[in-house]
């Protein structure tokens, strides 16, 4: 094995000492500025978090920009504290920058959905547990995601809508107001008591206890139909009763008028057989 000679050894001693001599404090501050910095990205992101929490901003936001608020700082501070060791960071800068304009380009409709996502949270156009009708959806809100909205159907379908469709589309929120007017359409024959029919249906609104007094129910002729006088019937009800409400004055209804001979008249047709000249 060769050995360095004593003059070899001295050499590279020096020129070690002259490296640490000139690049250790620049090392050492670099080391500094990469812990301070990330402590203060933690405070700064902490911060973040708890403006948001007293916004009342939903969790599931707040916790993805405070930790996006996180890396863009420690990606700040690790630029910086390579700086200062005295290492080129502009090679570095320009692949980053390249990557994240590909990254973009690769993910344009997944940061669509992501802007989306971050409005229809901000905006509260509607919350956990409304009824909406959106993106020709409709259901149960059982998450408001980054990407995506969550839908229940009545059925128990479940539904997944990008955000960037929900926000572009009209969003119809059923259940965002406490009470509903429900739409009614009751018809009677021609031959039918007018008077008597309109008696009897407000005679079985007022005896609908989930009905509200106000606004008042409206009860008036709506049109004068091929083959039916059509009522309009507008009671008022809490939103969650709407559909009990809806079914039971249905039925009711078919039963009083059976009870009180008033008729329900259906859609038929006449055929007139005339007999041709021979």
């Amino acid at each position: 094995m060769n050995r360095l000679d004593p003059d070899t050894v001295q050499a590279l001693l020096e020129e070690g000492v002259t490296l640490v001599t000139t690049h250790g404090l620049n090392i050492v501050i670099a080391i500094v500025v990469f812990i301070l910095g990330r402590m203060v990205a933690k405070k700064l992101a902490g911060l973040t978090k708890k403006l948001m929490n007293k916004s009342d901003v939903d969790e599931t936001l707040t916790t993805f920009l405070r930790n996006i608020v996180y890396y863009i700082l420690i990606a700040a501070v690790t630029v910086m504290a390579l700086g200062q060791a005295g290492i080129n960071v502009t090679s570095f800068l320009a692949i980053l920058g390249a990557a994240g304009l590909a990254i973009g380009l690769a993910l344009k409709d997944s940061l669509s959905n992501f802007a989306a996502g971050v409005l229809l949270i901000l905006l509260k156009l509607f919350k956990k547990g409304d009824y909406i009708t959106a993106a020709s959806s409709s259901g149960t809100v059982t998450a408001i995601n980054i990407f995506n909205t969550v839908l229940t159907t009545p059925d128990n379908k479940v539904i997944i809508v990008p955000n960037s469709s929900v926000l572009s589309g009209t969003i119809v929120n059923v259940t965002a107001n406490d009470t509903r007017r429900v739409d009614l359409v009751m018809g009677i024959g021609y031959d039918d008591d007018l008077l008597k029919a309109k008696q009897l249906l407000k005679k079985i609104i007022s005896e609908e206890p989930r009905v509200l007094a106000e606004p008042a129910t409206l009860i008036e002729v709506l049109e004068l139909a091929d083959s039916s006088v059509n009522f309009a019937v507008r009671p008022w009800c809490k939103t969650e009763d709407y559909w009990g409400v809806y079914y039971a004055l249905t039925e009711k209804v078919k039963l009083v008028f059976d009870l009180e001979g008033i008729s329900i008249p259906y859609p038929q047709t006449d055929v007139h057989l005339f007999k041709a000249d021979k």
